[in-house]
């Protein structure tokens, strides 16, 4: 007789919270379209901290959910090979973002946006989770310390630390630069893998210590933000060709 296997419960707290960054960044998203169309009144999307603002804590909010989502697959016993398939559809939709971005914004195509810094943090993160896994790390008040202590050196570092070499192309991808780069995004794995590791952190507390409170239910009228919560990356990489290509089509109707 073959055992079946039942697959493991999602934790719909975290798909929540992805969804709900999922859609503020979609609003986001839509907005700066509407202000390249020129259909609202001229946005400064890169330094109105009106904007500005938004973007960093959309971005916080998915990288928080990235360490946390890791925390959880390392708990399940992820293995290697699950793990490296998931990571090359993250690597992969990363490249199309690239060429993407360079044929729409040649000057500030995206080399090194949100899934490339999620594709290099995740393996370090792995990294991590094959050395600390959430049962030993929130056990260990030494490794919660030196995980906290990690995650604070990565957000600080970039504002005492930067030489001219990281301000390439090719180096950026580290933080360390002297100024930001002329790009449509830009999420350098300094100080954005103090995000994930924060992340990381909570998400095996909760695991070990209150697991019921991360992996209970959600209220029924939120429930569709928690279904989307389990595309991130699917959703994505369609929503700005769907919203982009919805203001084209009406462009060309009302021209």
């Amino acid at each position: 007789m073959v055992p079946v296997v039942k697959s493991s419960p999602r934790f719909d707290r975290l798909d929540l919270w992805r969804g709900c960054a999922m859609v503020w960044m979609a609003g986001f998203h839509f907005s700066f379209d509407l202000n390249q169309f020129r259909y609202i009144a001229p946005q400064n999307f890169y330094g109105d901290p009106f904007w500005t603002t938004q973007r960093l804590c959309i971005v916080s909010m998915f990288l928080l959910g990235a360490g946390a989502g890791q925390a959880v697959a390392v708990d399940a016993g992820q293995t290697w090979r699950r793990f490296w398939r998931r990571w090359a559809q993250v690597a992969g939709c990363a490249v199309l973002v690239s060429i993407g971005s360079y044929i729409m914004f040649p000057r500030g195509w995206i080399s090194f946006g949100v899934l490339h810094g999620v594709a290099v943090m995740l393996i370090l993160l792995r990294l991590l989770g094959s050395r600390l896994p959430p049962a030993r790390l929130a056990r260990s008040p030494f490794a919660l310390a030196g995980v906290a202590l990690a995650a604070i050196v990565a957000w600080r570092l970039p504002h005492l630390v930067s030489d001219p070499f990281f301000d390439s192309r090719l180096t950026n991808w580290v933080g360390l630069v002297t100024h930001l780069p002329a790009t449509e995004d830009y999420v350098p794995v300094l100080p954005w893998l103090g995000t994930m590791l924060a992340g990381y952190l909570a998400a095996s507390v909760l695991l070990v210590h209150t697991r019921a409170a991360f992996t209970g239910p959600v209220p029924s009228v939120v429930r569709p933000l928690a279904v989307l919560g389990r595309w991130p990356l699917s959703f994505y990489m369609i929503h700005q060709p769907v919203l982009i290509g919805s203001l084209e089509l009406l462009r060309m109707i009302f021209k």
